[in-house]
């Protein structure tokens, strides 16, 4: 009994001993964890409840309750609408055609296309590029008025070329046109990737009942494909919201208000009219919209998206 007991205690020191050493281990982890995501979380919430320009010290906070979510919610900032009304613009085009554009190119390449791989690696060049190198790529090739784009549409006849970049009304449509380039190339490898769990046979069986290419992409490509189709716009909602490095070194929100979204007037909001509460508001109502977009994708698959 007495051997029973003195075993029963070093058992029990043994693994206090192990649970201190696993905590130790995940110590910094933890210490992590909380300095840089947990801490800014909570900081960025509350000062969405303040006035405080942060060039004044910690003593300039004021509170001011919910004033920056009802300013901003009320309509009472007119370049904060601009910019939601121009997020939304982004992300109901960007989204969509980037998905139809990646899945005709990445049906395409996996068909019709010797030597795919090399096309592969040509299409997501852009994707792991330079953000700023491919802009002012983008900026040369569409300036204006010495131009290769320009040129080449002038020599077609066409005397009154956009001016892209600088012009209100192309602003944002070439900011567009640039973000579906970029992530083109990694649309087109993630459904690639899709199109080979697709089994053959399927393909096979349609073939002998006659059916076209057409009815075998309608009915067999884009149901199986479902599942990587909800992926990507998810992820291609999320990143449009937070669309911001090309609109910043591009237009820098202009001309006027043309480019300006959410995030690049949280940008300003910040760091350049040093207006930390109204920013922090801004941010909590751009991570609640995207949450509620997230939740309804995810309640709405069952009714599109096919797993077997």
């Amino acid at each position: 009994m007495k051997t029973f007991v003195i075993n029963k205690k070093r058992y029990i020191k043994n693994k206090h001993k192990d649970n201190l050493t696993a905590f130790l281990f995940l110590l910094p982890c933890l210490i992590g964890f909380v300095a840089f995501i947990v801490f800014p979380v909570v900081a960025s919430l509350l000062l969405g409840f303040t006035e405080w320009n942060f060039l004044g010290g910690l003593k300039g906070i004021k509170f001011i309750g919910l004033d920056n979510f009802k300013t901003l919610l009320s309509g009472k900032d007119l370049w904060f609408n601009e910019s939601f009304k121009n997020t939304l613009i982004f992300a109901a085009i960007t989204v969509p055609v980037g998905l139809a554009l990646g899945l005709i190119v990445a049906t395409v390449m996996n068909k019709y296309v010797y030597c795919s791989g090399l096309f592969k690696v040509i299409v997501f060049i852009p994707y792991i590029s330079s953000v700023v190198a491919s802009v002012i790529v983008w900026q040369v090739m569409l300036q204006p008025s010495y131009g290769p784009i320009n040129s080449i549409l002038t020599s077609l006849g066409i005397s009154n070329p956009p001016k892209w970049f600088v012009d209100p009304k192309w602003a944002m449509p070439t900011i567009i046109i640039f973000q579906i380039w970029q992530t083109l190339g990694y649309n087109v490898i993630v459904f690639m990737a899709g199109l080979k769990g697709i089994s053959s046979e399927l393909y096979e069986a349609a073939s002998i009942d006659g059916a076209s290419e057409l009815r075998k992409f309608k009915d067999i490509t884009i149901p199986l494909i479902s599942p990587t189709t909800f992926f990507l716009s998810t992820m291609g909602i999320i990143g449009s919201f937070k669309v911001f490095d090309s609109i910043s070194v591009a237009t820098k929100g202009g001309p006027g208000n043309a480019t300006s979204v959410v995030a690049f007037y949280i940008y300003r909001e910040a760091f350049e009219l040093y207006r930390m509460g109204t920013a922090n508001a801004a941010a909590w109502i751009m991570f609640i919209i995207i949450f509620v977009v997230t939740m309804i994708q995810l309640r709405g698959q069952n009714k599109w998206v096919t797993y077997d």
